[in-house]
């Protein structure tokens, strides 16, 4: 889920000094106020659903068929874009990244709704999972921490992560398709787990990947204000579902009871 800013050029990183341009500093700026404000409008819906405030949004939300539609929408959107999506305009790109922020952000009121109702989640593999709102802050705190390392590694290292990043590209949209196909077969708690890690540690790899193809991509498009929109939007995404898986497993390990 995370194939958005790759066509933007292959990574150079003998590209001019990065650490002094300006420009490249507010383009990067732009992306990370962009995921701020999508990471805070997923939490604020996440919320409102989840504490209920509003009755029948939550119904809809968590107790009715809608509910399986806000789950794979995301994904729908993200792969049909990069077949429908051969010009990619920062209009198109802009709503398509607030309306997966707001789809992932009504997926998490799931989390809230169980921590504020003191009740129990069930993994399909049987793990039971008690969060609690605490639990909620730790989970995002190593997030955002973690979130925060990789990015700066990926930004300041100048090691070439082309390689291992078209890998963890492949390899997360392998692990979505196991997991899609894996719902045909009996229940596997080794499988639940291995897939929690092996996403896990492709998302981390990915965020440090963004990083550095958004630096060294900048440099071509340098002057193309329409190219830096769509990049930023793409940037800004890419990095807001990788935050989000992130960290719905450390949700689910922080509140696991097995």
């Amino acid at each position: 889920m995370n194939d958005f800013n790759r066509t933007f050029g292959a990574i150079d990183t003998r590209s001019a000094d990065t650490s002094v341009n300006v420009g490249l500093r507010t383009f990067m700026l732009g992306v990370y106020q962009k995921l701020a404000l999508g990471i805070a409008l997923a939490g604020v819906l996440a919320f409102v659903v989840g504490a209920n405030f509003v009755p029948a949004l939550t119904q809809a939300v968590l107790f009715s068929p809608l509910r399986l539609v806000i789950q794979f929408a995301p994904l729908v959107l993200i792969l049909g874009s990069a077949f429908l999506m051969k010009r990619p305009s920062p209009l198109a790109t802009g709503i398509m990244y607030w309306t997966i922020v707001s789809l992932l952000g009504l997926s998490l009121s799931i989390w809230v709704y169980v921590a504020t109702n003191n009740v129990e989640l069930t993994s399909r593999a049987g793990r039971t999972m008690a969060p609690e709102l605490m639990t909620i802050a730790k989970a995002f705190f190593l997030t955002s921490a973690s979130f925060g390392a990789l990015s700066l590694f990926g930004y300041t290292t100048k090691m070439d992560l082309k390689p291992i990043g078209v890998f963890a590209t492949f390899a997360i949209f392998g692990l979505i398709g196991l997991s899609l196909v894996s719902l045909l077969f009996p229940p596997s708690g080794f499988l639940e787990v291995a897939i929690m890690a092996g996403v896990l540690a492709i998302s981390g790899i990915l965020i440090a990947y963004d990083t550095q193809s958004l630096k060294m991509s900048y440099f071509e498009n340098e002057g193309d204000t329409r190219s830096l929109a769509v990049m930023t939007n793409f940037g800004a995404l890419s990095f807001f579902v990788s935050f989000y898986n992130i960290f719905t497993i450390l949700m689910q390990m922080l509140s696991s009871n097995d």
